[in-house]
């Protein structure tokens, strides 16, 4: 990185720590964490949590226990052991759970009612395990039909490949005769998302993740998936998953049959972009998030505040939850993300997301092997008094909305010099793994001008208009001087909107 961009990278990091510091006293009023107090001897790196009908935690951690919390008595009960890095639960009911393990989906039954399981039933071990280190999986999430749906790490340059693997092996999935470059795909199906139907088969359901820890459905059925930065993946993003699409690690597509005796690493990258679907939401890297973990809708109809519908999303890297706000433009997803919380006691590694029935949102944290953050559980609650935040941030054909929660202050909202937007662009490219990781790896930056901004709606919302919008680019908007009408400070003055397609007069 040139000295110019340090000096920039460091400034604008400095700018990011006050603005957080702002948000803690802004979320003051309206959110508190609490800490829950883990079993003594547990180490608490948590792959899971849930919550059963009859309102008890079920959290899965990666030593391999299962286990129970009820919130009332703040009482744990091992429900299971021996487990292989479980890295996400789902409770069925009062009695069962699936766990996705290392080697296969399994479901944990107490059968005598007793508080512990006392069956292990495979429900599928259809995928193929090399024995690489980094081959770890995610899910299951469920859709409305009842269909479970699992996600797969691509297997890591750092590690090997055991001479008895568990699948077809197809070494065109890793490239070169090191493979110390990029991460693969030797067996079936590593980098994909995988179907199980309610008949009991697994189903290949769409390619191209390199380490997606982070499933999960919206209100409306539709599957969102996070990857986290490196090798092909420029940024940390979000996809919207759908059959048969492509999300850009070539890995994987060694799976499909068109490609199966194709070396995808050495393919023209026009290929490789014209056939890829983009990110619904890109994360800048280490300015909004490094490492995003699960993605969970609010459920909770306002118990958790102004936000319902929306995606939270965790952080591993630092104490962050991330929101995220969408909307379908010419009928595909695309929107903006903002931190939700920082710090205000929440501690890094924020690997899981499960909202109670009393509206609190739980986090399940992790340390485990080189991921930075605290084992633990923290759970977040809401205290009744709005914030003062973007409620949403949406694209019009001259510009962007912005909706508060509260209405402004309008001197400081009439104000074009209150806000400052860069946009730039992420490069889709072959990187190798040891380049390591810039923060600033942005391209074709530049700063935009806001010619108007008009109050509307009370003073909730702001439309600015911007000139020469463009495709292809995130729209980082740093809000100034803007308060609440009361004059109460905003929550948070950092949002980012990835722009993937313009909206015109024929896709309002």
């Amino acid at each position: 990185m040139k000295a110019s961009s340090k000096i920039l990278l460091l400034m604008f990091l400095v700018l990011l720590i006050s603005f957080s510091i702002t948000a803690q006293h802004a979320h003051d009023a309206s959110y508190s964490v609490e800490t829950i107090e883990t079993p003594k001897g547990l180490t608490a790196q948590t792959g899971g949590i849930d919550f059963m009908p009859d309102g008890r935690l079920v959290a899965c951690f990666m030593r391999g226990e299962v286990m129970t919390y009820n919130p009332a008595t703040k009482q744990w009960k091992l429900f299971a052991r021996g487990l292989s890095y479980p890295l996400g639960i789902l409770a069925v009911n009062n009695t069962e759970v699936v766990v996705m393990q290392t080697p296969n989906l399994v479901r944990l039954k107490d059968t005598n009612n007793d508080g512990e399981a006392d069956a292990y039933e495979n429900e599928t071990s259809d995928f193929g395990i090399s024995g690489n280190y980094h081959e770890f999986n995610y899910g299951p999430a469920r859709d409305k039909d009842g269909n479970l749906y699992i996600a797969l790490n691509c297997a890591s340059s750092g590690g090997g490949i055991r001479s008895i693997v568990r699948g077809e092996l197809n070494t065109n999935g890793r490239e070169g005769m090191d493979g110390r470059r990029q991460m693969f795909s030797v067996v079936p199906y590593r980098g994909w998302v995988l179907q199980l139907t309610r008949d009991g088969k697994l189903h290949p359901f769409a390619s191209g993740f390199r380490s997606p820890n982070g499933i999960g459905f919206d209100l409306n059925n539709n599957l969102f998936v996070t990857d986290n930065q490196s090798d092909w993946v420029p940024t940390s993003s979000l996809y919207h998953v759908r059959k048969d699409k492509f999300y850009g690690h070539p890995a994987s597509l060694v799976w499909r049959k068109e490609w199966k005796d194709r070396d995808p690493f050495n393919a023209p990258l026009e290929e490789l972009d014209r056939i890829r679907t983009r990110a619904a939401v890109l994360f800048p890297q280490g300015i909004m998030a490094s490492s995003p973990s699960q993605p969970i809708a609010d459920v909770t109809n306002g118990k958790f505040g102004p936000f319902a519908g929306q995606l939270f999303i965790g952080e591993i890297n630092r104490d962050r939850i991330v929101r995220v706000m969408l909307e379908k433009v010419d009928g595909e997803f695309q929107g903006a993300c903002v931190p939700f919380l920082d710090g205000h006691g929440l501690r890094a590694g924020n690997n899981r997301l499960a909202f109670a029935p009393d509206g609190s949102l739980w986090v399940g944290q992790i340390s485990f092997g080189g991921w930075p953050g605290t084992s633990g559980i923290q759970r977040i609650v809401y205290k009744g008094a709005p914030p003062m935040d973007i409620q949403k941030m949406s694209l019009t054909t001259t510009g962007f909305d912005l909706t508060f929660t509260q209405p402004v202050e309008q001197t400081s909202a009439a104000d074009v010099k209150n806000y400052k937007i860069r946009a730039y662009r992420y490069e889709y490219k072959k990187k190798d793994i040891n380049e390591g990781i810039d923060v600033a790896n942005q391209f074709d930056v530049h700063d935009v001008n806001v010619t108007s901004s008009k109050i509307s709606e009370g003073g909730k919302k702001i439309s600015l208009q911007i000139q020469n919008l463009k495709p292809g680019f995130i729209y980082e908007l740093t809000l100034g001087d803007i308060k609440s009408n009361d004059g109460g400070p905003i929550a948070n003055r950092l949002i980012c909107y990835t722009l993937n397609k313009l909206r015109t007069l024929n896709n309002q």
